[in-house]
């Protein structure tokens, strides 16, 4: 029987209906526990992500897709990469002390994100406080205002904070296709799908890295570019850096401009991940890039009223209603098992980079794909959801799901690639470079 979320995933990208029917599933007892179907959801993602590796394999060498077979146990260790990586032996930092849930006047709760210094440095601007304000003193002045106070207080003073509820409109398609353009270019066989691709990273966090990751593990020339005005924590690249290479421009140069664009003009796909519309005036436009494959990613979407908020994961789940859900007693706002808006988004991303090319090498179209973590939100909290379950939740240990690999940031115990087309690689060949170290340039010709 095809699995009805893989069945969804699948059709949204555009693939054929009946090749769904080639994902098998390995049960994992205790993955990835939730009141919503996240589980089913994540190892949709993966599923979706997995035969369209295969299919473009296949369409390179003229072959048949080799089938897939997904392991829960390993979606599970994937989705929650980031709290699961050692570094030395060290658990890498997670949420800072500024970002959270927040008791606000109205007696409802607001949730943060700071985790970035000029994230933390904004939002204490925004509410008076000075630069040196304690996680304690930012709490009371929270709680001398209502939950819809903060976030609109925090808004336009490019900071992040939402009102926990349901109130953010989510209905938007889980992903969004366009055929601006057309290329000559065609992949030759290779032993692995998206060999010889040159990919142009320009996203941050987790959902884009994880999407650029993945196609890395398959192949592709990835290339990170950030901006040095923008660090990075070591711990997210750390995690995230696999599969690519990493550099810095500043774009506010000229020189660093143009060599942006001629990275763009050479790609085979770019990825962005700010808000809508930030990068359209350095020439990153499907228009300005009619041949190459353009993936657009935000956090709530490009229609609506909150077009162009600057968002992430935790605070999707706070404005769509998951936070309540999750609570665990009906009073206090919860979080999904993993931050499975940003790693499905991720692996749909990939999957959808994957079939736009199998749709290029078949008829010289390229397409643009734009994603939402709200329309993730979406997709999971309109899926039925599963039986509650009787008893305690069976322990998981993810240990088999676990690698060492060397870094230049220390020895990293880290997650494998969940991916399940039988015979793709389980694990990427070395270790994340030091981030913004590469040249800017591509490796492939």
């Amino acid at each position: 029987m095809i699995d009805q979320f893989t069945s969804q995933a699948w059709e949204a990208l555009g693939g054929a209906p009946e090749a769904a029917g080639a994902v098998a599933f390995r049960e994992q007892p205790g993955a990835l526990p939730s009141r919503l179907p996240v589980l089913a959801m994540a190892r949709a993602t993966v599923a979706a992500c997995s035969l369209a590796a295969a299919e473009l394999l296949a369409e390179r060498s003229g072959t048949e897709p080799a089938p897939v077979l997904v392991d829960e146990g390993a979606v599970d260790a994937a989705f929650r990469s980031e709290k699961l990586l050692l570094i030395d032996g060290e658990p890498g930092a997670t949420f800072a002390p500024y970002s959270g849930f927040w008791r606000t006047a109205d007696g409802g709760w607001v949730r943060t994100h700071a985790n970035y210094p000029h994230h933390r440095a904004r939002l204490l601007a925004a509410l008076g406080l000075a630069a040196d304000a304690t996680p304690e003193q930012l709490g009371a002045e929270l709680a001398r205002r209502t939950a819809l106070e903060v976030q609109e207080t925090a808004y336009p003073a490019g900071a992040l904070a939402v009102a926990v509820g349901d109130a953010v409109p989510t209905d938007h398609p889980l992903v969004a296709c366009g055929v601006p353009g057309s290329s000559e270019r065609r992949l030759a066989p290779a032993a692995l799908p998206a060999a010889g691709v040159r990919v142009l990273d320009l996203t941050r966090v987790i959902a884009g890295p994880v999407a650029t990751r993945t196609l890395g593990l398959l192949g592709a020339d990835v290339l990170r570019v950030d901006s040095p005005r923008l660090p990075e924590s070591a711990d997210a690249h750390a995690d995230t850096g696999f599969g690519k290479r990493s550099t810095l421009l500043d774009l506010a140069e000229p020189g660093d401009l143009a060599v942006l664009r001629e990275l763009a003009e050479g790609a085979d796909v770019v990825i962005t991940g700010y808000r809508p519309g930030a990068l359209d005036r350095f020439g990153l436009t499907a228009e300005q890039l009619p041949g190459a494959v353009l993936v657009q990613l935000d956090a709530w979407g490009r229609q609506g009223p909150w077009a162009g908020r600057r968002g992430f994961d935790s605070l999707v789940q706070a404005g769509t209603g998951i936070a309540m859900l999750e609570s665990p007693d009906g009073e206090r706002p919860g979080v999904l098992p993993a931050q499975a808006l940003d790693h499905g988004t991720g692996y749909l991303i990939a999957a959808g980079v994957l079939r736009a090319l199998t749709e290029r090498q078949r008829t010289g179209r390229t397409h643009r794909l734009r994603y939402a973590l709200a329309a993730t939100a979406h997709w999971l909290l309109t899926a039925p959801r599963p039986e509650p379950t009787a008893g305690p939740v069976p322990a998981f240990d993810p240990a088999p799901h676990l690698t060492h690999t060397a870094s230049p940031y220390g020895r990293l115990h880290h997650a494998r690639s969940p991916l399940g087309n039988l015979g793709a690689p389980r694990d990427w060949p070395a270790g994340p470079g030091r981030w913004g170290t590469d040249r800017p340039e591509w490796l492939t010709g």
